[in-house]
């Protein structure tokens, strides 16, 4: 079945027919639906494809902290404040369960930290636009981590163990960080006509970078017939971004605003609505490190790197020194 699904490269994915034995029972017990564990063998492709995933996720979650965090001192309340700091304190744990999962694969953090900075390991493009309003955290809850959970609930199902199973409690909190974010666009809509003008204007800011959160439409992407082949994902971008987009639109319309896109319109025929695509060149432009907040978002993701040598320094000294006194002990 898998020779049907041709990657934008022309490259076709292979069928049980074209593989060797070795390769052929590893893509068996995939379709079975068997996971694959850290010391099991594994196509060096798969391998690849998987650090390039979840090295993305996790840096996603590490620098998806920034555009919140800088909220955590000016939320309108000490209730607002404490759900804040509860929610980002959430995204650090995401990243270091993800750091720790593409680590069974064979790669450090050192080195994933590494590729983000050479600009050969990316994170979501979302978090390179700026958040301007309080508004804005409930947009980001909303939108972005509705995006996320969107993309991230069928992950749980994914080949590769570790990543399943870390998937498990990331979507349990993110689920809360989506409520939190709409409770806060409720909250804005139902108060004064500024308040709920500064929900549409979130809205409208937010609304197309959050269709390019799904990546780019099956025809351009490059990993998703080989990703899926192998269950690594579970879902083609096109399919995840025409499912938010049918979920979130009914949400705007309670909410009573009206998404950015007059070519909104429910068609009988496929079940969905039919809206415009997100404009692609600015989504590779800003993938090309020319968002508006690339340059922030990477020097402050660099100084934090660098800020921490010391207990870093300090934790290998120390083990070091155990490691020392436990083989003087023997």
């Amino acid at each position: 079945m898998y020779a049907q699904m041709i990657q934008s490269t022309g490259k076709g994915v292979k069928s049980l027919d074209e593989m060797d034995p070795t390769e052929r029972a590893f893509q068996e017990r995939i379709d079975a639906g068997g996971k694959i564990e850290p010391k099991d063998w594994m196509p060096a492709g798969y391998r690849k494809n998987l650090i390039r995933q979840i090295g993305q996720h996790a840096h996603s979650e590490i620098i998806g902290q920034l555009p919140e965090g800088n909220w955590i001192t000016r939320a309108p309340t000490l209730e607002r404040k404490a759900i804040l700091l509860a929610k980002v304190q959430d995204e650090a744990g995401h990243g270091l369960y993800l750091y720790c999962a593409a680590e069974t694969l064979g790669i450090t953090r050192d080195e994933m930290f590494e590729a983000l900075n050479e600009g050969r390991m990316k994170y979501s493009s979302i978090f390179n636009y700026p958040t301007l309003t309080w508004a804005d955290m409930g947009a980001v809850g909303w939108l972005v981590d509705g995006a996320a959970i969107m993309n991230q609930v069928p992950l749980q199902r994914t080949s590769y163990g570790p990543y399943a199973r870390a998937m498990v409690r990331i979507c349990k909190e993110e689920s809360f960080h989506q409520r939190q974010g709409f409770d806060i666009m409720m909250k804005m809509c139902a108060g004064s006509e500024a308040q709920k003008r500064m929900a549409q204007d979130a809205l409208n800011r937010f609304w197309y970078p959050s269709l390019m959160m799904f990546g780019p439409s099956d025809a351009e992407s490059v990993h998703s017939a080989q990703s899926m082949a192998w269950k690594i994902k579970m879902n083609t971008n096109d399919e995840l971004r025409q499912k938010f987009v049918d979920q979130t639109v009914p949400q705007a319309e309670y909410l009573g605003l009206t998404v950015p896109d007059e070519t909104i319109k429910w068609n009988d025929e496929k079940g969905g609505y039919d809206f415009a695509e997100p404009d692609w060149t600015e989504f590779y432009d800003v993938l090309a490190g020319n968002g508006p907040c690339n340059h922030d978002r990477l020097e402050t993701r660099k100084q934090a790197w660098d800020d921490g040598a010391w207990v870093r320094e300090g934790m290998l000294a120390h083990a070091a020194k155990k490691r020392t006194a436990k083989v003087a002990a023997e």
